[in-house]
């Protein structure tokens, strides 16, 4: 049934939580759907706007460190 429903589409845009449900979950889909040809990708995850560095769990930081963007 998923299949059928995503006929004609092109990219989905996954938004799961950054625990280990939310990681297998997206892993799990992008398998699937990488085989219909169909781009998945997830929405950047990592420091919240105004926080501080000291609250930050290492996750957090490994997060923010891989979705990294060059400054022009």
């Amino acid at each position: 049934q998923l299949e059928q429903r995503l006929e004609g589409v092109t990219e989905v845009i996954l938004a799961l939580g950054t625990d280990v449900e939310g990681d297998a979950t997206s892993n799990y889909l992008a398998q699937r759907l990488g085989r219909k040809e169909i781009k998945v990708t997830r929405i950047a995850h990592g420091l919240p706007a105004g926080s501080g560095l000291e609250y930050a769990d290492d996750l957090t930081l490994s997060h923010a460190l891989e979705g990294r963007r060059e400054i022009q």
